[in-house]
C-alpha cells in the first residue's frame, strides 16, 4: 500500500515538473499571443469621407493596424459628421484633415480631438477650369462673364468647409454665380460632360487627384487668398492614446508622399481593389512601414 502511494507521489511530481517546464518554455510566446488577443477586443473606427484622397491612407493604416492585432471598422460620412463622430468617440481616426480649411473643426472640438500627424504637405485647392478657357485665369476674370458658365460653379457636398468658403468667395468677388453641390463623383461627371463638348465650366479642384492627370486644367488665381495650399493631417480622438497606445504611436509617426497617394487613387479609379492597392504599397515600402510602426 505504501509502495503504491509512493509510486503515485513520484508520478505526480514528474507530471508537475513537465508542466512547469512546458509553461516556462512557452511563456514568452503566450504573452505575445495574449497581447494580440487583447488588442482584438479594441476596435478602431476610421472616419471615411466621400473623397478619393481619403481612401488610400485609410486602407494602408487599417491594414497595418489589423496586423498589429486591432479590429478595424470604417464609418462613411461627410466631413462635418466625421468631426462630430471624432468628438463623441464614435470615430477614432480621420486620415484626411485639410489644414487650414478644417481648422475651425479642430478649434470647435479641441477638448476631445487632437492633431496627431502630418500625412503630406502642399496640396493645392481652388476653382478649376479647363485650359481652353484662355480668357479666364483668375476668379476676378469671371466678373461679367458668369453667363458663359450658365451662372454655375460645381462643387462638393453641402456642409463642408470648402463649400462654405466658396459661398464666401462668390459674395466677396461680387459674382452672379450659384454653387451647385453634389458628391465628388457627381461633380466630376458634370464637369467631364461639359469638357467633352468643350463648353466653359468651373468646378472645385484639389490635389491629390487624378483630374489633373486626366484633363488639361488650371487653378484660377485667388487674389483675395480665400483658398491656399493645404497640409493634410491625421486627427484622432484623445482617448485613443489610452485605449490603444501603440496604435496612437504608429499614427503619430504617419506620413506618405502625395505622389504615392495620387498613384493609388488612379489605380482605384481604374477598378483595382482598394485594399489590394494598399497592400501593394505596404509590400513595396517596408522601411517606411518600419519607421512608422517602430518594428
Amino acid at each position: 500500500m505504501m509502495k503504491k502511494g509512493l509510486l503515485g507521489l513520484i508520478i505526480a511530481m514528474v507530471l508537475l515538473s513537465v508542466v512547469g517546464c512546458s509553461s516556462s518554455s512557452t511563456s514568452g510566446e503566450g504573452k505575445k499571443q495574449d497581447a494580440k488577443e487583447g488588442k482584438k477586443s479594441v476596435t478602431i473606427t476610421f472616419g471615411v469621407t466621400p473623397w478619393s484622397s481619403t481612401v488610400p491612407p485609410t486602407k494602408i493604416a487599417s491594414l497595418i493596424l489589423k496586423d498589429m492585432g486591432y479590429t478595424i471598422k470604417e464609418m462613411n460620412a461627410d466631413a462635418g459628421s466625421v468631426y462630430t463622430g471624432l468628438s463623441r468617440g464614435d470615430i477614432d481616426v480621420f486620415m484626411d484633415s485639410w489644414i487650414p480649411a478644417h481648422t475651425p473643426y479642430l478649434e470647435k472640438y479641441k477638448d476631445s480631438i487632437e492633431d496627431t500627424a502630418i500625412s503630406y504637405k502642399d496640396a493645392a485647392t481652388g476653382w478649376v477650369v479647363p485650359k481652353y478657357m484662355t480668357d479666364i485665369n483668375s476668379i476676378a476674370d469671371l466678373k461679367g462673364k458668369e453667363s458663359e458658365v450658365k451662372n454655375e460653379m460645381y462643387s462638393i457636398e453641402v456642409g463642408t468647409s470648402a463649400s462654405k468658403t466658396i459661398d464666401e468667395m462668390i459674395k466677396a468677388y461680387g459674382l452672379d454665380i450659384k454653387q451647385v453641390n453634389s458628391s465628388e463623383a457627381a461633380m466630376l461627371a458634370e464637369a467631364m460632360r461639359k469638357m467633352a463638348k468643350k463648353e466653359p465650366v468651373i468646378f472645385f479642384g484639389w490635389r491629390p487627384h487624378t483630374m489633373f492627370n486626366k484633363f488639361d486644367l488650371k487653378v484660377l488665381k485667388d487674389d483675395k487668398n480665400f483658398l491656399s495650399v493645404s497640409d493634410i493631417h491625421v486627427i484622432t480622438n484623445k482617448k485613443l492614446k489610452e485605449t490603444a497606445p501603440d496604435a496612437y504611436k504608429f499614427l503619430s509617426n504617419w506620413s506618405i508622399p502625395i505622389d504615392d497617394v495620387e498613384e493609388m487613387i488612379a489605380k482605384i479609379e481604374n477598378k483595382e481593389d482598394a485594399e489590394k492597392v494598399a497592400q501593394e504599397w505596404i509590400k513595396n515600402n517596408p522601411d517606411k512601414v518600419k519607421e512608422m510602426t517602430g518594428k
